[in-house]
C-alpha cells in the first residue's frame, strides 16, 4: 500500500490545520459514511503520531501522512491518493 498526497490537498491540510514540519496526520477507518471499498465504513483523519510502524506513510515538506497497521484491512490492497475536490474545496480519498 502506498499513500500519495497531491500538492492541492497538502496545501489545504497545511492551511486548515496549521501544519508545520514534524507534524503527522493519521488516516483511520471510521464506522459510517460512504466508501466504494468497504460498505458502511469511511476514512477519517486526525493530527496524531504513529503508535508503531505504520502500514503506509509518506512525507511531504516535513509533514508525515500515515495509516496504522490496524486500519490496513480497509484498503483491501489498494493505494490511497488524497486530492482536493475543486467543486467542494474539500479533500477526497481515491483508492486504486
Amino acid at each position: 500500500m502506498n499513500i500519495m498526497i497531491t500538492k492541492k490537498a497538502f496545501d489545504w491540510y497545511k492551511q486548515e490545520l496549521g501544519l508545520k514540519p514534524g507534524d503527522a496526520i493519521r488516516f483511520f477507518v471510521r464506522y459510517g459514511g460512504y466508501s466504494t471499498v468497504q460498505k458502511g465504513f469511511s476514512l477519517g483523519m486526525t493530527k496524531d503520531e504513529p503508535a508503531g510502524e505504520p502500514a503506509a506513510q509518506t512525507t511531504v515538506d516535513g509533514v508525515t501522512f500515515f495509516v496504522e497497521d490496524s486500519d490496513q484491512w480497509y484498503f483491501d490492497g489498494r493505494d490511497l491518493t488524497v486530492d482536493l475536490d475543486e467543486k467542494s474545496g474539500e479533500p477526497v480519498f481515491l483508492l486504486h
